[in-house]
């Protein structure tokens, strides 16, 4: 055993070890004290082992993509590569969801009293339920929005409005539309470690993306959307800054840079519409920038349709009478009134980042040490192995962010998912990818089966 591999595994044991304690102490916690709120500590979720009618597709998809994976993404052609990638990720995302059945699985995922459907009717006139959204986000105030409501800007309850008003009615399809689109997120990070740190690591990369035991809570929680929103801002960002020079290319294409950087802006005021927290997708798209500095100083013009595509989604919702920074006021004020005044700050501050290890896995824990080792080697290691290291270190650096802000205390293994499908990249600088991928489905298929998720 070399010794790098022996580091990756003393990560990984570091990893399961703070699993462990987790769970002990968060056991304790809430069995003396009442505390945390959750029934499974640091998981909401309950002690349940069971299996389902996703149980056979689960284990056929993860068998398939661990035997497989590693070869068809090296071989694949990149176009091929992609769809085959999205597809595999929907298919194991379905699969673990519907371990629980079609009906507890996803049809009413988002249907509880705490989410989005919930509210549908209220938003018969949507000019007006904006102008009056804040009015309804306090505890104390009439006709207080459930919990997910209060907790996000409006643009993610009035998605699933605009899913109502099309015809795809009901749970069930507002379950479809998180799995295919949050499915996607993993194309997305393909696309921008591509552009960014070189296809040969992006290829590497990609089983472990499809595979990831975020899928247990990507099958159906509305926060996979969000997390493929912003993994799109950030991708088409990517794709827009890293070409080198404009000599020589067609006018048809510096448009469609100029394209791709506005839907970047465009996507990226979405995802501050989508989930306050999201604002800290900036960190990544820094990270973005700073990388492709040579395009954006070759082509500062990029920054114009990048602007003017990001004004678009505040500047709507402005205009229609929400206030987003009197939102969030309210929504801290709300949030202390709630759950978040009683959960300990001391516990979750560690136990959120045990809830990463759980929707990450193991091999992510190796990947981050890898990770670390190439930021200290930096001068004499590969380039497009720093790319991807400091790519992967603004996610975490985001996500460290956020659990020191206090507003994440619990459920980070779904509120997390924006960030933490940035720190599974990492992975593709570990040797053995097979032992890695069998692992990372064993978590998932463990999770799924053993535990009754609450999203």
């Amino acid at each position: 055993m070399t010794r790098s591999l022996r580091r990756d595994l003393y990560a990984a044991g570091a990893a399961t070890v703070l699993v462990t304690v987790a769970v002990l102490v968060g056991r304790h916690i809430q069995f003396t004290h009442h505390t945390l709120f959750v029934n499974w500590p640091p998981v909401l979720g309950s002690w349940g082992p069971h299996l389902g009618p996703g149980t056979p597709a689960a284990l056929v998809v993860a068998i398939a993509a661990v035997a497989y994976g590693p070869t068809l993404a090296a071989r694949l052609p990149w176009r091929v590569l992609l769809p085959t990638a999205w597809g595999t990720a929907t298919a194991w995302i379905f699969s673990l969801a519907l371990i629980d059945g079609w009906d507890r699985g996803i049809a009413r995922r988002l249907t509880t009293r705490h989410e989005y459907l919930q509210v549908i009717d209220r938003f018969h006139d949507i000019p007006a339920a904006l102008g009056t959204f804040t009015d309804h986000i306090l505890l104390d105030s009439p006709d207080n929005w459930p919990a997910h409501i209060a907790g996000h800007p409006p643009a993610a309850t009035l998605t699933f409005v605009l899913l109502d008003r099309i015809g795809l009615r009901g749970g069930g399809w507002a379950g479809v539309w998180c799995i295919a689109v949050g499915a996607t997120a993993c194309v997305a990070v393909l696309v921008a470690v591509r552009a960014l740190a070189g296809e040969a690591l992006a290829r590497r990369a990609a089983p472990v993306l499809v595979l990831a035991p975020a899928a247990v809570w990507m099958g159906t929680s509305a926060d996979a959307y969000f997390a493929a929103v912003a993994a799109w801002a950030v991708a088409l960002l990517a794709l827009a800054v890293t070409r080198r020079s404009t000599m020589g290319v067609p006018p048809l294409e510096r448009s469609r840079e100029w394209g791709r950087a506005g839907a970047s802006g465009l996507l990226f005021g979405l995802t501050c519409y989508l989930s306050y927290g999201l604002t800290l997708v900036a960190l990544i798209a820094a990270a973005v920038l700073l990388l492709g500095r040579r395009g954006v100083r070759e082509r500062p013009a990029l920054l114009v349709p990048l602007l003017a595509g990001l004004a678009v989604v505040p500047t709507a919702f402005t205009l229609a009478g929400f206030d987003w920074w009197e939102a969030y006021r309210l929504l801290v004020t709300r949030y202390y009134q709630g759950a978040g005044g009683t959960r300990p700050y001391g516990y979750w501050v560690w136990a959120n980042l045990a809830c990463t290890v759980f929707i990450t896995g193991l091999a992510t824990a190796a990947g981050l040490r890898r990770t670390g080792a190439v930021l200290l080697r930096h001068r004499t290691g590969s380039r497009a192995d720093l790319r991807l290291a400091l790519l992967v270190s603004a996610a975490l650096l985001a996500l460290l962010v956020a659990d020191l802000s206090g507003m994440s205390k619990a459920e980070t293994e779904r509120i997390w998912l924006p960030f933490a499908v940035w720190l599974l990249p990492a992975c593709a600088l570990l040797p053995r990818p097979r032992a890695w991928l069998t692992a990372q489905a064993l978590l998932a298929l463990l999770l799924n089966h053993l535990l009754l998720t609450g999203w």
